[in-house]
């Protein structure tokens, strides 16, 4: 036995924590051994379990050997040692199966020891990832203690409640995690409200929802995180993820109330975060969510599906969202689009941006301004205060909590409201004069975002002001059957500039760009390349801001992999032209780890050709290192040329560039100011250069345009001019020149380069007449800081000048 003990224990050192495969002989033949024999052998393998380093990996492998040869055996050896390990294991996040260190789980078990409840949560969350593993299968399922996994708060929350294995709390939160289905069974439903018939509906309301606000804050003790994998501690653990998706479900089970779909909806913008090596958080859970909306009968459920399908960019969960509201559509025989604007609730305003609500003797106000809602308070003899009166905290609690929550859900839907009505440009979209004003000019939210912009009724177009709606020449105009968006592409510039007036004379801030919208027509090279333009190729972007900003936009984007593989281009499809966008993309890069996150995703690409195609012609791909792209045919399928660019209608062309006038100005590295080395190598340099003081494009053109009618009204105005590309400003140290693309500085003498890095939220310049211009915010903080140099504190700054 000790020869065997000795070849058992190089057996250990080679094998290297991993006993499947061919090594499983050696452990099956240790196992049949006779009785007497093992016993021996397992003194001879615990002598030389002390020989091995402690932090040995073929100690940890010896230990598992020595627990399959003792099994069933008198004593227990290495008990303290084994609990050691067990220890060390509950900081994992799972096990692979081929180690069998659930050998060591049943040596603890068979000794009449519980196992650790964070060493329970790995071999559970290790028996969801195994495969061919039915011993780990098989001892998770015997691991029903705790009801849930400890290490997330939501989790530890909830088992507080926990009253024991006979428990209704308990059994509720057991059924919340056998969840495993796209949506619940009928089964699954008649006993989720059996548990909540014996607790009451409110009791599970009142318990259920706070657990689902906690969900995504960090874990209780972080999990052991591998060189090389997703980052773990970010991400759900997954046996939990069940009984979230179940607590989602039982959820939609109740009677409908306004939090339930609060807490739906952020759980399903939480599950869909984005996690380093991982993607989103759990599509599962956020799936959940939304099949749990879908089955509440409320105007908040509708109006929570609303307000995702504004912001959901996830395939998966967008197709679910979307089909829940067709569903919600054809049960009420009404077209989509408007199932969406009923869909937006007042939250509580009673007129177009405001209310007041009594709570004893204080009143509070509510006011929209911009895209924000302000809550503001007046005492009992009607003076504004500047906090919240005592009284309302002592005795209007449950009212003050509500009203701070419809505060944050305005602030949602605004965002959410104007990006829908930012894409409703493509979408073709036509309204009959009466209920466009009750669903857009009258409503008290949407209200706020629609009086701010430019429509057209019957043809003339107008801006509301003063209580009604106008003409150019401030004519009221109360009437009429067809409204439209005003557009400028198919506008005269004399009328498109005398709207640019109008707004800064009736003081209206846009919530985007719209008189000031940016117009790209046909160029001369774009005539000439005919069914191609190249007007923003050859730039480098950052791949993940412009995956998510494409997103945003309504485009379909596949990251690039820096492996053996092939991706089609970013397109957007546009249904009710017929049309299909292309913008062509390939990664940038080949040194793993220097040119690709830790998972191996490309962190910047380089751009190529804008391309439009039928909406239904075959996809285009090419390797995504770069290369020639092909159309993939199928099935006899005929290949499709790209239609001239003469062919695509202005407006079309129009907002399709744009976009990617968008992408390149927001994710390039050029108008990165901490990039002037050039980045890796150096070698991206020229680019950043010419990029960050080079030819402006249409955005900064545009720019350039309302800085010659703002800066004659700054209090630095004397300080300022605009000249070509550059707003240059003087101050006491030095004469700056910023580039009105990127925003970046030069400063004299020899224009050197002057790195600015701007915080977020910069911004506070006086009145714009549009929001969402960020790099106009950055060029106005910069010249007001630059213009009173001598004032500058920095340190980072001074060491500059």
């Amino acid at each position: 036995m000790g020869k065997l003990a000795d070849e058992a224990l190089r057996a250990a050192v080679a094998a290297k924590g991993h006993w499947g495969g061919l090594w499983s002989e050696i452990t099956d033949a240790l196992r049949d051994l006779p009785r007497e024999d093992r016993v021996r052998l397992a003194g001879a393998l615990a002598e030389r379990y002390h020989s091995l380093g402690e932090d040995s990996d073929a100690r940890r492998n010896l230990l598992t050997l020595i627990d399959v040869v003792a099994q069933d055996l008198p004593g227990d050896p290495l008990a303290t040692e084994r609990l050691k390990e067990l220890e060390r294991i509950g900081g994992q996040h799972s096990v692979w199966y081929g180690s069998r260190l659930d050998v060591l789980a049943e040596a603890e078990l068979a000794a009449g020891r519980a196992l650790p409840p964070a060493v329970v949560a790995v071999y559970r969350r290790s028996a969801l990832e195994a495969y061919r593993a039915p011993g780990l299968t098989e001892l998770a399922g015997r691991l029903t203690e705790p009801v849930l996994n400890v290490g997330e708060e939501w989790a530890e929350h909830a088992m507080r409640h926990d009253d024991g294995p006979d428990g209704p709390w308990h059994a509720l939160l057991a059924h919340a995690a056998t969840a495993t289905a796209s949506k619940p069974t009928a089964k699954w439903d008649k006993r989720a409200r059996a548990l909540v018939d014996a607790l009451g509906a409110d009791r599970v309301r009142a318990a259920v929802l706070p657990w689902l606000a906690l969900v995504g804050r960090p874990r209780t003790f972080p999990l052991d995180n591998g060189p090389y994998g997703p980052d773990v501690n970010s991400a759900y653990d997954p046996y939990n993820a069940n009984a979230l998706r179940g607590l989602a479900w039982l959820l939609s089970l109740l009677p409908p109330h306004p939090e339930t779909a609060r807490t739906l909806g952020t759980l399903v913008e939480t599950s869909l975060r984005k996690v380093a090596g991982l993607g989103p958080r759990n599509p599962k859970v956020a799936n959940a969510g939304v099949v749990a909306l879908a089955r509440v009968d409320s105007e908040a459920a509708l109006a929570e599906l609303a307000r995702l399908a504004t912001r959901v960019t996830y395939k998966n969960t967008a197709k679910l969202i979307d089909g829940a509201l067709e569903a919600r559509a054809t049960a009420l025989g009404l077209p989509r689009e408007e199932i969406e604007e009923l869909a937006v609730p007042a939250y509580g305003l009673t007129e177009v941006g405001g209310a007041e609500l009594r709570l004893g003797e204080a009143t509070a106000v509510i006011g929209v301004r911009g895209t924000r809602a302000l809550l503001s308070w007046r005492n009992a003899a009607g003076t504004p205060v500047k906090t919240v009166p005592a009284a309302v905290r002592r005795d209007h609690a449950d009212e003050f909590k509500e009203l701070k929550a419809a505060v944050k859900d305005i602030d949602k839907m605004l965002s959410a409201q104007s990006e829908r009505l930012d894409r409703q440009f493509l979408a073709r979209r036509t309204w009959t004069y009466g209920p466009w004003r009750e669903r857009y000019l009258d409503h008290p939210l949407v209200g706020t975002l629609a009086r701010r912009l430019i429509w057209t009724v019957d043809g003339t177009p107008v801006g509301f002001a003063d209580g009604e709606l106008r003409t150019l020449t401030d004519t009221p105009v109360t009437t009429g059957e067809r409204v439209e968006l005003w557009h400028p592409v198919d506008r005269d510039p004399a009328e498109v500039v005398a709207w640019r007036d109008w707004l800064e004379r009736h003081a209206v801030t846009q919530p985007f760009k719209q008189a000031h919208r940016e117009v790209y027509l046909l160029t001369d090279a774009e005539r000439a390349t005919g069914t191609y333009s190249n007007r923003f190729a050859a730039h480098v972007l950052r791949q993940h801001q412009f995956h998510s900003l494409a997103a945003v936009r309504g485009w379909r984007d596949k990251l690039r992999l820096c492996v053996d593989d092939e991706a089609p281009p970013a397109t957007r499809e546009l249904p009710q032209w017929g049309l299909r966008a292309e913008y062509w993309i390939e990664g940038e890069g080949e040194e793993y780890g220097v040119d690709t996150t830790e998972s191996g995703s490309y962190l910047r690409l380089r751009t190529d050709q804008v391309r439009f195609y039928p909406i239904g012609a075959p996809e285009n791909s090419a390797h995504c290192g770069g290369g020639e792209y092909r159309m993939w045919l199928r099935d006899g399928e005929e290949p499709v040329e790209p239609l001239p660019l003469t062919d695509i209608p202005p407006l079309v062309l129009s907002e399709v560039l744009r976009d990617v006038d968008l992408f390149v100005g927001v994710a390039s590295v050029g108008n990165d100011p901490t990039w002037q080395d050039g980045g890796p190598g150096g070698r991206f340099r020229e680019y950043w250069t010419s990029y960050g003081f080079g030819e402006l494009n249409q955005s900064a053109e545009t720019r350039r345009a309302l800085l010659e009618r703002l800066i004659p009204r700054l209090a630095i105005a004397d300080r300022c001019r605009l000249e070509g590309r550059f707003l240059h400003v003087a101050g006491d140290r030095h004469q700056y020149k910023i580039h009105l693309g990127s925003g970046n500085i030069l400063r004299s003498p020899n224009d050197q380069y002057l790195c600015i890095v701007p915080k977020a939220g910069t911004g506070g310049s006086g009145y714009l007449p549009f929001e969402g211009d960020r790099t106009l915010a950055v060029v106005l903080s910069k010249a007001m800081l630059l213009a009173d140099d001598l004032k500058i504190t920095d340190p980072t700054i001074l060491s500059q000048l």
